[in-house]
């Protein structure tokens, strides 16, 4: 037992790296975890007090749990099978599909990642691009929501700022889960918005297990009690308008939801710009139809650059307003007892009314709307005409510019005419053939707020 043993060195060196890692996994490790996860707690504990919406213990659940927990739920084991028997695959083959699902979907939510770092760069880049405002907004209203339903807020889709800026607005009301595009799903983003509670959908997925995975999650975690957001247009607007709503989120929880069981209510949201970070991809998409719109690498690194410069030399101008308006809940229980026939098709209808009643009217899209609809006129006939309109928007409840009209109407101006959208020439303002699309674009966003015909006139409308 004593006698002394030879060996190589790099023998030695193997055999005492399997200890040193045998010890941390047996003892060092779990005390760790252990450590971490306390602290988290306490951490967790501090934050809800604060929040109106506490963190719900669903969020919380470790990621391998709740992949565990959704392929052995019963849907998903008769989905495997009936995938196996489609497909003449093994059902040992189908599952670990199955679970591949399951681990592309299921986040991995972190508080302190979420409070920490996500709602102050929120904060930051909404408050340092944009002047933010709140059209309608009903505090005491939302403040009374029933405390153990499931809130969802539905939110009209204008630009990518949309994550952003709902994000720092609602980060006092609780943690939100978003629904995620493929465009993501890239290191080391993807294990970012993962930390920030998001998940990943496939848009043009057409296979029914992996639909019956992701339906189930989207249903657990509204059974859970999440906080989630959703764009029910599913992609961002390539002409300014509101589209049609896309069933397929709100089809997983409308169908699932049994009167008895935890509410949801739905909280309609409506976001607009003076300035889209995005806008001219997203004209030239509507123009040749390609949704693909990826900007070259080369053209992404000039304009941070350009704009970081802006910022040094302290010439950067923000873009304009940014404006968010909160509409009427839905509340589904209610909302199904009173309904008939298809009831995500109502529920859908609904939302989208309520969320086109309340878009923010602001300086760039009413300029753009009154001269693509009337044509060039004279910047004092055009402040007159701002002024008359948003005394119409006033009166109809409609959040409309709270500024003065000769003070819209010079922000609106010194942006588009900057910009190319616009020329002047002899004090008559007319627009530019050659960018008419983009005025169109912004005009779209609140041409529904006034009559029939000026919105589906014939400028707009081509």
């Amino acid at each position: 037992m004593s006698q002394t043993i030879s060996m190589p060195l790099w023998a030695f060196v193997l055999i005492l790296l399997f200890a040193v890692v045998t010890f941390a996994s047996h003892f060092l490790f779990p005390s760790v975890r252990w450590f971490f996860r306390k602290r988290a707690e306490r951490v967790i504990a501090r934050l809800n007090t604060r929040l109106q919406r506490p963190i719900e213990p669903f969020k919380l659940a470790r990621r391998y749990d709740m992949i565990q927990r959704i392929i052995y739920d019963p849907e998903i084991t008769k989905a495997i099978v009936d995938y196996a028997a489609t497909e003449n695959v093994p059902e040992n083959v189908a599952f670990e599909k199955a679970r591949d699902y399951a681990r592309e979907i299921v986040p991995s939510f972190s508080a302190t990642a979420y409070f920490t770092i996500g709602t102050r760069l929120a904060k930051w880049l909404s408050t340092s691009l944009y002047r933010i405002r709140l059209g309608t907004f009903d505090r005491e209203g939302l403040s009374k929501l029933d405390p153990d339903a499931t809130v969802i807020f539905v939110m009209n889709h204008r630009s990518n700022m949309d994550y952003v800026l709902v994000t720092y607005l609602a980060a006092r009301a609780g943690a939100l889960s978003y629904a995620v595009g493929e465009w993501a799903r890239v290191w080391p983003l993807s294990s970012v918005i993962r930390a920030m509670g998001a998940y990943f959908i496939r848009r043009k997925s057409r296979g029914d297990l992996y639909r019956k995975v992701l339906a189930r999650y989207v249903q657990m975690a509204t059974a859970g009690g999440v906080s989630q957001a959703v764009f029910p247009e599913g992609r961002l607007s390539v002409t300014g308008a509101l589209a049609d709503p896309k069933l397929g989120l709100l089809n997983y929880i409308v169908s699932d939801f049994k009167p008895g069981n935890r509410d949801v209510i739905f909280v309609p949201v409506a976001l607009n710009y003076d300035r889209v970070l995005e806008d001219r991809f997203l004209v030239q998409a509507d123009k040749t139809g390609e949704r693909r719109f990826r900007p070259p690498l080369w053209m992404m690194v000039r304009v941070v650059v350009q704009h970081m410069w802006q910022r040094i030399t302290r010439r950067f101008e923000k873009f304009g307003t940014a404006a968010v308006s909160f509409g009427a809940p839905l509340n589904l229980a209610g909302f199904v007892a009173q309904g008939s026939g298809d009831m995500t098709d109502e529920v859908a209808a609904e939302l989208m009314r309520r969320i086109s009643d309340v878009i923010p009217v602001l300086s760039v899209p009413l300029v753009s709307w009154i001269l693509t609809t009337e044509g060039a006129m004279a910047r004092g006939e055009l402040v007159t005409r701002v002024e008359a309109v948003t005394a119409d928007l006033v009166a109809r409840g409609i959040p409309a510019p709270r500024r003065e009209a000769q003070v819209v109407v010079e922000a609106a101006l010194t942006d588009l005419i900057a910009r190319g959208a616009l020329a002047e020439s002899a004090d008559v303002i007319m627009e530019n053939p050659d960018d008419r699309d983009l005025l169109a674009y912004y005009a779209r966003s609140i041409a529904h707020h006034f009559d029939a015909g000026a919105a589906e006139n014939a400028a707009i409308a081509e």
